[in-house]
Formats: structure tokens, sequence, C-alpha cells
């Protein structure tokens, strides 16, 4: 039986190259997006791709609670037993404390963070009835320091950063290891027509080798936090 993986915006940038590592490497994945037919694009692609591996779709809006809890029952009615969960979604909107426009702080929180947090309270039985597993949360540079023209974006990823370390402690006795990764700069469509020269931002594909090396460690190792940055340092 395959070792099996959760993936949430699964269908570009970051997520996608992060399922296709797990892919690669054997495992069956369940992935929600927003848009079905990326979901379906995907699904078909995987076939010629991975012919071995499982791929499971559901398309949720995963910043909304409603959808987030009808992805989980998905995963449960499909597995027993899941070895990693990937909270990947995310968005981004640009503005100031000062000036962002009014709601961003509910609408950032609620798929940067919220989704996180009731993706991983819903599938944790599945990790800690077998007293292990691994989850990986996408936090940002913006954890660690304030963005720029990022005022609820870098609220949101701060909040993500502490819960990841919440769990960490909760989860330390209990089988499951928890891996925050900060990632600066990477190609996503996030950064689809912005004029930078191609070697200023990391490609996608080097985060999911560093979310791989950080689940292919030994039982008795766990990655707290990974900061990666593009060589030449943040924008």
């Amino acid at each position: 039986m395959n070792k099996t993986a959760v993936v949430t915006g699964a269908t570009k940038g970051l997520g996608r190259a992060i399922a296709e590592i797990f892919a690669e490497q054997g495992f069956d994945l369940c992935v929600c997006a927003r848009t079905e037919t990326d979901l379906d694009a995907m699904q078909a692609e995987w076939k010629t791709r991975f012919p071995q591996t499982k791929l499971h779709i559901y398309p949720a809006d995963v910043g909304k609670k409603s959808e987030v809890q009808e992805f989980a029952r998905f995963v449960q009615s499909t597995w027993q037993h899941l070895d990693v969960l990937v909270n990947n979604a995310g968005i981004y909107l640009p503005g100031g404390v000062a000036d962002e426009r009014e709601g961003s702080l509910e609408t950032l929180l609620e798929t940067n963070l919220f989704s996180a947090y009731h993706l991983t309270r819903a599938l944790l039985p599945a990790m800690l009835s077998h007293r292990s597993g691994h989850i990986f949360n996408m936090c940002s540079i913006a954890s660690l320091m304030a963005y720029p023209n990022g005022g609820a974006y870098t609220i949101s990823k701060f909040a993500l950063l502490g819960f990841s370390k919440c769990l960490r402690e909760e989860m330390k006795t209990r089988g499951v290891k928890v891996t925050a990764i900060l990632p600066g700069a990477t190609w996503s469509d996030s950064w689809r027509g912005a004029d930078f020269p191609e070697k200023r931002l990391m490609e996608a594909t080097d985060i999911a080798k560093a979310v791989w090396g950080c689940y292919n460690l030994s039982d008795t190792a766990v990655v707290e936090e990974l900061l990666i940055r593009p060589q030449l340092g943040d924008l």
C-alpha cells in the first residue's frame, strides 16, 4: 500500500511542485483547489506521468470553513491513515494596515490561517491513531519580518508560524512531526508577468525538494522551521 499525502492548493505553483515530488516518490494523494477544471487537467496529466499513483481530487475554496470540512470528510472517507499533510493554500492581497481594503484581514486569515487550523484538526486523528505523520505549514519570509505593502498578509503569516509552533509542542511526544516552511520569493502564479530576471526568484521545485528533504529524515529528527531565500536575497 502506498503512503498517503494531502496537499491544499495543489494545481499550481508550490502546491503543484510539492504534490509532484511526493507522487514521484510513490505516494497516493488527495488534493484540493478552487478551480475544478484545473483539478481535472491535473488528474488527466498524472494518469500518464504517474500511472502508479492514485490521485484523488476535490474542488474546495479553503477560505470557507464549510468547504474545508467537506474536503476533510472526503479525505477521511478515502483513507484511514495519513502520512503527510501540506497546508499550502494561501493568497496575497496588497495593502498596508492603514489603507488596505476593508475585509482584507478577514479574507487573509480565513485562507492563510483558519484553513490550516481546521484541516489539521480534522485530519490529525488519522495520524495520532498510528503515532506517525508529518504536517507542513507553508509560512513565508513574511512570518518573520514586516512585508512591504503586506499588512494583513504579514499578520496572517505571522499567525501561521505561531500555529506551527504551538502544534509542534503539542505533537512532540505523540509521534507527529511539524515543519514550518518559510520561503522567500518563488516563481508562481502570484508573480506572473513580473519584470524580474529569471534567476532573481527561486523555482517552485526548489521548495518541493526542501519539503521532501525535511520529510526524508529518520524518525528521531525533525526540521522545525526551514527558511529558504533566493541566492541574491529578498526582493
